[in-house]
């Protein structure tokens, strides 16, 4: 999120708040490299999963490499800012592509639906289970197949 914040605050030209959330990106993503590589060393039962090696992963220490050396470029080219000591914050609330939530509420109770109803299910009070033992398979006897005899003259004519 820092790495894609970084770029946004890039875009607007705020290159020192880019540079230092992209500093805070490597960071974590240092200590997210070094947690994948020791779940990958782990043994135990089922498939071995390398994160580290996820093509997301890799993909996302190059952009943040890239990103920041050209950050840092453009400070000391074009805009001359200085870095703050704490990253920015990040927005947390996406005001953007999603949805509102509709908030569910259950529907209201059918006047029929009383106490005495509902004590009349009781599972204790249930008819007994038919006990009759299924009827056993069949045994299916193998059928003979008929002689098929390939004949040579079928009809057919290549011409």
């Amino acid at each position: 999120a820092y790495c894609y914040h970084g770029q946004t605050l890039l875009v607007s030209d705020k290159c020192g708040e880019a540079i230092r959330s992209l500093q805070e990106s490597e960071k974590f993503f240092a200590k997210a490299e070094a947690l994948c590589k020791e779940y990958g060393e782990t043994t135990g039962p089922g498939t071995t999963a390398k994160p580290s090696g996820h093509l997301f992963f890799r993909k996302l220490g190059s952009l943040i490499k890239n990103t920041l050396e050209k950050c840092q470029r453009e400070n000391g080219f074009i805009y001359f800012q200085k870095v703050p000591a704490e990253a920015p914050q990040l927005e947390l609330k996406a005001n953007y592509g999603l949805v509102e939530p509709v908030p569910f509420e259950f529907p209201a109770l059918n006047a029929h639906w009383i106490p005495e109803t509902v004590a009349a299910f009781d599972l204790i009070k249930r008819p007994k289970e038919d006990t009759a033992k299924p009827k056993p398979d069949e045994e299916v006897k193998p059928l003979k197949e008929p002689d098929i005899k390939p004949q040579k003259d079928s009809g057919c004519q290549i011409s």
